[in-house]
């Protein structure tokens, strides 16, 4: 009788190769080799990019309202990020798998409930809005999430 793991060596050509699960060891050594990117740091960084737009907008336009809709555009996303990384890497987060994926989940809605809302209130909070500046403030910070693998910190051979 074919279970279905035969099935699929069979029709991707690694017969034979099967799943080897790390030992605590070879899991330390991975962990040293490539060391986890912090979401705090990812933070900095969005927050970092933001405040620079803006501070460029300062220089190049004659109004301010680019530059605060160009910072809460990057504020729309770093402050729903930082609930997002504080739920995260609470202690209740990482009881069990299950829980994890359970609280990765509400918080990603948590984030994003918190995004549309800030959305939704930036005619009122920012005055006079400028959309364009604000999507631009916004795309830039989300952006800095596909750089993040190349801030990975790097670790010294001894």
């Amino acid at each position: 009788m074919n279970t279905w793991d035969d099935q699929q060596d069979g029709m991707d050509g690694n017969a034979g190769r099967h799943f080897m699960p790390l030992t605590k060891e070879q899991a330390s050594a991975l962990r040293m080799k490539e060391p986890p990117l912090s979401p705090w740091r990812v933070l900095g960084v969005q927050a970092a990019v933001g405040l620079v737009a803006a501070l460029l907008a300062v220089l190049f336009t004659s109004g301010q309202g680019v530059a605060w809709s160009l910072l809460y555009g990057a504020a729309t996303v770093v402050a729903p990020g930082a609930l997002l990384a504080r739920g995260m890497t609470s202690r209740l987060s990482s009881l069990s798998p299950a829980g994890s994926a359970v609280s990765f989940m509400l918080w990603e809605m948590v984030k994003i409930g918190v995004s549309i809302a800030m959305l939704a209130l930036a005619p009122k909070l920012v005055q006079p809005l400028v959309w364009p500046a604000l999507l631009v403030g916004l795309v830039l910070c989300m952006k800095v999430y596909w750089l993040a693998l190349l801030w990975r910190p790097s670790v010294k051979n001894k």
